[in-house]
């Protein structure tokens, strides 16, 4: 064996070597792509997802809330406004940690303020209650120290700990100096501007302005429901709603409540991981909302509803047809342009001021006295007033249905134009030997008429024998079906289609043929009147399709809608629902029926198309079943040009010549003298006379001492 170990050869060691340096430079190239990856990631983090980073990181620690843009304004059509707001300065605080701080009981587990947060929370309600006090205003009602403690909600009921509470709406000057001042004193309280919904004090079609609520009280309303749900979904600052920003609840204010409102801002608050507040950080202010401009004319309007409430006074001390009315107490009324749809007036009467809703909040007592009448008696029988014996708005057609049962009878081939009939006062209708006989008003007999003179002279009997009989002996019960499609083309039992909501379709009695005994005699009653109970807006657009010879115009409020800075956003026009297609003779025949004598036009100096009506409504007491008139009246001026129509109802009024009549006349005449129904206002006329008469007095005036 050798004592010697083989020595490696040459190559050997250089392949080791080789070996070595390659691994050497792997290990420090993968070092060098590590380096790589990291610096290029780490690039990537601050250049790319950098800022996605961080603003997930600004939504994590800070919270929006919304701030109330200001409110557009509501404005008749010559720009008198009726619904506004006003910049008001309110108090808020937001909590801070010495009113919040807490601590838990080690025996009973419960946890509470600590004394120095409450003594803290003391403190400041009464020194805010002593500056209210000493710096507010002497009339306003004073809030106690109590009240103060609520408005902070410490127990976070109503509000998350980063949102402000508001404490007081509607500073005094003095209160707002102050509080601005001394803020390093008051920790977390900050003086912000509001703005105060207010109404024209001469209540100026109240109901169908509308009014406002708290969103907070508002979600009764399914427009409100949706954004609160949609607020859920994606909460977005700027359309956020604030619990206590007022909305929109009826009529024009919630109808246009997107356009009024504008759109909030908001703030950007950060805020700790109690979730309090720690600083402002981004404030984005409100957009003003849209101005909406009223079709209605505010002096049209006030004569309207003044008309309304002197004809029920002057029914509780005037007899007519032997006794006086005092059960009416209530009153409607629509003037609208033939030509435009523009709604000049609507009342409903009795009214209120609709400044009861501006504080957010109403006592009983208030409540009580208009529950009854603050929604638009005009549109719908609730909550719109109750007559005596507690009937609603909207009442049976009487004989205003009379123009429409003569067109359905020539369109139909029942009769022409220049048929006669004879009225006997009387007609019977249903199975021979159990007749049911309809006299006319008052039984008068008529005598040989046509169509025209039926129309005139209210003729019941001519309505019974020449249409409701005829209509059935044609198409049987299937004369319903064709009576209900007169009918809603004309607009009565459909919508009127108005920019307003809560608006019924009125009450269709002619389907009820349990109620009216037979098919035959639904229509029967139908005919004159006595199967159907409307609105006044539907019976002033019904009047304005025979005006227009059967083009139903969609009646608008409003004309259009400007911005903040006077520029218009949009406008409204006529717009054509449906046209009925008829003879022309036959417009002609019923526009020359629409003659009935009523006094109160006496002296009227155009000749116009009319049409009275006196619908019967029965009540019922202890003494059994009576029976009451209702006041109905429609009417179109001029007869050849026609420019408004009108329509009246007084329900427990008696007849429509005698109550409501006169209401329509007195708003002819309003109209008359702001627009003309000739085209020339009467008021541009008088002036010009005016102010001819003054400059001939300054011509013919002798210089003193001559």
């Amino acid at each position: 064996m050798s004592l010697f170990r083989k020595q490696g050869s040459p190559s050997d060691e250089t392949n080791g070597k080789s070996t070595l340096a390659l691994r050497i430079n792997v290990f420090f190239f993968s070092t060098f792509v590590i380096f790589c990856v990291i610096i290029v990631r780490l690039a990537v983090l601050q250049f790319v997802e950098g800022p996605t980073l961080t603003e997930v990181e600004t939504k994590r620690d800070t919270k929006d809330v919304p701030l109330a843009a200001m409110r557009g304004s509501i404005l008749a059509a010559e720009g008198e406004k009726i619904a506004y707001s006003t910049p008001v300065q309110s108090l808020y605080i937001t909590l801070t940690k010495e009113y919040t701080a807490t601590k838990t009981d080690e025996t009973t587990e419960v946890t509470d303020f600590t004394p120095e947060a409450k003594a803290a929370v003391d403190k400041l309600a009464t020194d805010l209650v002593n500056k209210f006090n000493e710096l507010g205003d002497p009339s306003e009602k004073k809030m106690t120290v109590e009240e103060v403690k609520d408005s902070f909600d410490l127990e976070f009921r109503k509000y998350n700990g980063y949102t402000p509470r508001r404490i007081k709406m509607g500073l005094s000057t003095k209160e707002v100096a102050y509080f601005m001042e001394h803020n390093d004193e008051y920790p977390g309280l900050e003086v912000v501007e509001e703005n105060a919904r207010h109404y024209d004090k001469d209540t100026v079609a109240v109901q169908t302005v509308g009014y406002v609520k708290l969103f907070k009280n508002s979600n009764s309303l399914s427009i409100y429901q949706d954004i609160l749900s949609a607020m859920k979904k994606h909460p977005t600052a700027g359309l956020t709603y604030k619990d206590d920003e007022f909305v929109g609840f009826d009529g024009l204010e919630l109808q246009y409540q997107r356009e009024l409102r504008g759109q909030n801002g908001y703030q950007e608050i950060s805020i700790n991981p109690q979730n309090m507040a720690e600083k402002i950080e981004k404030v984005v202010p409100p957009v003003k909302g849209n101005d909406i401009w009223m079709t209605t004319n505010k002096n049209v309007q006030l004569k309207t509803q003044q008309a309304i409430t002197d004809q029920l006074k002057w029914l509780h001390t005037h007899a007519v047809q032997g006794k006086t009315h005092p059960n009416a107490i209530t009153g409607y009324a629509v003037a609208m342009e033939v030509d435009t749809g523009n709604i000049v007036a609507m009342a409903s009467m009795p009214d209120y001021d609709t400044n009861v809703w501006a504080s957010g909040s109403m006592d009983t007592e208030v409540w009580g006295k208009i529950v009854d009448n603050y929604l638009n008696g005009t549109i719908t029988s609730i909550s719109s007033g109750r007559s005596g014996h507690n009937f609603g708005s909207t009442v049976l057609l009487g004989s205003t249905v009379k123009p429409l049962s003569v067109l359905l009878g020539l369109n139909e081939g029942f009769f022409k134009t220049s048929d006669w009939y004879t009225d006997t006062g009387i007609a019977y209708f249903g199975k021979a030997g159990h007749e049911t006989s309809v006299r006319n008003a008052s039984g008068h007999v008529l005598g040989p008429i046509d169509p025209a003179k039926a129309i005139e002279q209210s003729s019941n009997a001519f309505m019974v024998d020449m249409v409701g009989k005829r209509l059935y002996n044609k198409y049987g019960s299937e004369g319903i079906k064709v009576w209900d499609k007169y009918m809603k083309e004309f607009g009565l039992g459909v919508s009127t289609e108005v920019d307003l909501p809560g608006e019924q379709k009125g009450v269709i009695s002619y389907t009820d043929l349990n109620s009216a005994g037979s098919a035959q005699a639904a229509l029967v009653y139908a005919s004159f009147g006595q199967q159907g109970k409307y609105t006044a807006l539907q019976l002033a657009q019904y009047a304005s399709t025979l005006a227009n010879k059967g083009e139903r115009i969609k009646p608008h409020l409003v004309s259009k809608i400007t911005d903040s800075s006077g520029q218009v956003v949009k406008t409204f026009g006529r717009e054509v629902l449906n046209t009925v297609k008829m003879d022309e003779s036959y417009w002609n025949e019923v526009k020359r029926g629409m003659n009935s004598k009523v006094d109160a036009f006496d002296g009227f100096p155009y000749d116009f198309a009319r049409k009275t009506g006196t619908s019967q409504q029965d009540y019922y007491d202890k003494g059994g079943k009576h029976t009451v008139d209702n006041g109905v009246f429609i009417a179109y001026a001029p007869r050849n040009k026609p420019k408004l129509a009108v329509a009246v109802i007084i329900p427990e009024g008696g007849f429509g010549s005698n109550s409501a009549a006169p209401v329509a006349r007195k708003i002819f005449d309003a109209y008359d003298w702001e627009y003309g129904l000739d085209g020339v206002p009467k008021k541009s006329l008088q002036q010009k006379s005016a102010g001819q008469s003054g400059s001939s007095a300054a011509n013919t005036t002798e210089t003193p001492g001559h």
